[in-house]
Parts: C-alpha cells; structure tokens; sequence
C-alpha cells in the first residue's frame, strides 16, 4: 500500500508538472536548455556501467560501449541536431474552401509517459525511448529492470543527478512492484520486453485507456541463398549471433539454407568461433555469460530436448553463467528450438532447398522483428523483403540497421506494436493535434453550407471542397 500512495503521488506531481511547464512546446524544449551537453554527462559513467554489467553477466567491455553508451550519445545528438526541424509546424494541403486558413499540424506533448526497460540492454533499451519522450516534451517515469541489478542501480542514481526530479523518475522493483505501477494513468506505457509480460502490460493499460508501444520480439530468421560470400557471411553471422551471447532482440534466431549451403557454412562457422573466442571460449573475454541460473537453466533444456544434432560447442557450466557458441543442425520445423525465441547462444540450422519453401516457412510463423538474408544476389534480397513482412529488414548483415537513427525500430504484429529511434521516436511520444487558424473573411462562401438547403448549395459546396481543388500554396 505504502508502495502504492507513493506512486500515486509521483505520477500526480509529474502529470502537474506536464501540463504547467513553461516552453514545454515552444521553439525549444525545457531539457535542452538543461542538458546542452548530456554527453559529457554520460561518458564519465561509460567505465562504471560497464563495471557493473561485468558483474551481472560478463559483458565485454567493447560490446558494452557500442551497444549500452555510445548508441545511447549518437541518438542524443541526433535529436539536439534536429529537433527544431521536428517540432516545426507542418503545414498540409488546402481545398479551395478553407485556402486563407493556416491548416497545420502540431506536435505536443502527450504528458506523463511510463518507460518500462528490459534485462538483456538495460541502458539502451531505456534510455532510447527515453531521449525521444523528452524531446517530445513529456514527463517521465522509467522502471529499469530488476534482473540486471547493477544498471538499476546506477540509473537510480544518475538520473535524479542530472535531470530535474520534478519531472523525471525512476522507480525500481520487481513484478510486484511494476504491477502496482501499472495501476496508475499514464498518457503512454511504452514496454520492451517479453510477449507475456507484454499482454499484462496491455490489460493493466486498457484500464485508463493508455495507448501503448509495445518493443517484443520473435524469432528472427536468416535466409541464405544463391551465390553467397560464405567467408564473410559466417563472420557477419557469428558476430550478430553470439553479440552479447544471443541475448538479443534481433539476433538471428534460425538459419534456413539449402543442404550445399550448409556443408559450405559449417566449416567456415567453426573457423570464425574459434578467431572470435578462440578453441576455449569460456576463457574468451570477449564472450558474455547468461543474464541469470533461471536463462541457463532454460536454455540448456532446450538443448537436451532437440532432436537436431549439436555440431558445434553445446557444452555449459552452471555455476559460470557459460553456454559454448552452439549450432545445431537437422532441425525441424516443430522441433523444441523452434517453438519460442531462444535468446541465447544456440543457432539451428533448417535445410530447406529452395528459397522459394523458406520463404512459405517464415510466412507461416508469426512476423518477426528482424528478417536478414544472406546473397551475394540483389534479386535474391529483393524476393524475400517483398514477399516477406518483419519489423525490420537487413541484407548481408544482421543487428546493424537498428543504430541507425533514420530508421524507425520495432516490430509488426506479434512482435511490436509502433517505432522509434530518431524522429520515429519523437513521434511515438508526441500528439500530432490538427489546427485550422481561420478568419471571418469568405462569409459569402461558407454561406453555401448553411440552411435553407438546396441543390445549387450542395453543387457548389461539393466542389469547393473538393480535393480536386485543393491548393497548397496558401
């Protein structure tokens, strides 16, 4: 209960302070004044994060960087460098009717938005969305996740440093805690995480009537065929696979690929597992460890229910968090590994001789939030990203498209609801109201719409109003 009336009181005090903030729509936003350079706030953390992940699972410190921090500072700097532009009035196209009216969107505030984070990036995949709400203008609320108890940690700390506790706040827990969380108004509930957790999300949400983005998952296939660089594919390959031990939303989940295309790939694959982390990956440094005893658990279960053969590593080590890089091979479409996203560092192998069947196969399965194929072929990328639907799409590489912030991130249908990165987020925590400014002239015109009826009304009205008619140049 005490949990509860504090909570309460904090999205009460936030929601005041949304709709009362001097600026908050004007030519620039509150926290940009603030936060002028929020990236020399950020770099003197970069070493204590990646310590703390270090301790959580492992984490090398390269892959911390690039994937937690620096990702983290590019989009910040991204939306200093735009946000002018985004938060312009946009003007659109005019019938003849309403041609000396101003008639423009204009991006607002949507007031006070909840951030639930994920385990697996537990910096990037909060802060992300988090740049974008405040750019936009909201107060925020953010709940790290409680698996990864170091990053949670930190960000307790460092945000009340550094931004405005009035309108920014962390609240930390678990599932108790995020539950009673959730029974609060917001004015948008974005959520990266599980489908399960997600549908929770979704009921405690339908409640107030919150709208919802929603950042999941899925399994994310990797089609290889035609004349394939299988040098590079199986580095480009591995290094997606195995970034962060597979613990990643859009990781490669499966690879489909004919029989010749596989008996090509394995030696090469084996090849570059032992250049990456070498013939004793669990000494690698640069291999990190399973978030949690309950993920390996889990994911070593998996591997003793296939019916695929282990070709590749397969060993672990409960009391190290350690699973060995492993590819799996004979794998059916219904078998074990098959059913759930494996987010771990397991890789099957589906033989399917024609590009043509696997692209039936991943039409028969829920849309995914990455699909990548692998050609040296641009007609080969071109089949499957125009006979295929994912969140996202990447040829001869995986992972890379989603640090781009010109592109929108997230899923379709089961694997996401709504985007963001760059303006896309912007937009998912902004209101794009519609604006007519109009005056008193043309009374003789907007006559036409009054009664009496009649025809020659209704003629003339039809037409002014028109698209036919429309005019964009007043």
């Amino acid at each position: 209960m005490a949990l509860a009336r504090q909570v309460s009181r904090l999205v009460f005090l936030a929601r005041l302070k949304a709709f009362h903030l001097p600026d908050l729509s004007g030519p620039e936003p509150v926290e940009r004044k603030q936060e002028q350079h929020p990236e020399t706030r950020s770099t003197p953390n970069s070493s204590a994060h990646w310590y703390l992940e270090r301790r959580t699972y492992r984490k090398p410190k390269f892959e911390a960087i690039l994937s937690e921090v620096d990702i983290v500072i590019n989009e910040l700097h991204h939306a200093i460098s735009n946000i002018t532009s985004w938060m312009q009035p946009e003007y659109v196209a005019k019938s003849l009717a309403t041609k000396l009216d101003d008639c423009f969107v204009r991006r607002e505030p949507l007031g006070v938005v909840l951030i639930i984070g994920p385990w697996n990036y537990p910096l990037q995949l909060l802060l992300l969305p988090m740049v974008g709400a405040i750019a936009a203008g909201n107060c925020v609320v953010i709940k790290p996740s409680e698996i990864s108890p170091a990053t949670d940690s930190l960000i307790a700390e460092l945000i009340p440093k550094y931004l405005s506790q009035d309108c920014y706040a962390v609240v930390r827990g678990g599932a108790e805690e995020t539950k009673a969380l959730l029974q609060n108004r917001f004015d948008h509930i974005f959520y990266t995480g599980s489908q399960t957790v997600a549908r929770s999300v979704v009921q405690a949400a339908s409640v107030h009537l919150t709208p919802v983005t929603l950042e999941l998952g899925g399994k994310c296939p990797c089609l290889i065929y035609g004349q394939v660089n299988i040098a590079a594919a199986a580095h480009r390959l591995v290094w997606a696979k195995f970034f962060n031990a597979g613990q990643s939303c859009v990781a490669p989940d499966y690879v489909l690929c004919s029989t010749a295309t596989r008996d090509a790939l394995l030696p090469a694959l084996r090849e570059v597992l032992d250049e990456f982390y070498s013939k004793e990956p669990q000494k690698s440094p640069d291999l990190s460890r399973i978030v949690s005893p309950l993920h390996w658990i889990r994911l070593m279960e998996l591997l003793g229910k296939t019916s695929g053969k282990v070709v590749v590593g397969g060993e672990g080590d409960q009391e190290d968090k350690y699973i060995a890089p492993t590819v799996v091979v004979d794998v059916a479409e219904d078998d074990a590994l098959m059913a759930d996203e494996i987010f771990g560092p397991i890789l099957p192998i589906l033989t399917v001789e024609s590009l043509e069947k696997s692209i039936d196969l991943v039409n028969r399965r829920e849309k995914p939030l990455a699909l990548y194929v692998f050609s040296n072929e641009s007609s080969v990328a071109k089949t499957v990203m125009e006979n295929t639907s994912s969140g996202g799409f990447c040829s001869n590489d995986g992972i890379i498209h989603m640090t781009l912030p010109g592109l929108p991130f997230g899923g379709v249908g089961a694997s996401g609801w709504g985007s963001y990165h760059g303006r896309w987020g912007f937009e998912a925590f902004s209101h794009r109201r519609a604006c007519m400014l109009r005056g008193w002239t043309l009374e003789r015109l907007n006559g036409l719409r009054y009664p009496p009826y009649s025809n020659d009304k209704l003629k003339w009205l039809r037409w002014t109003t028109s698209a036919y008619n429309s005019c964009s140049l007043m």
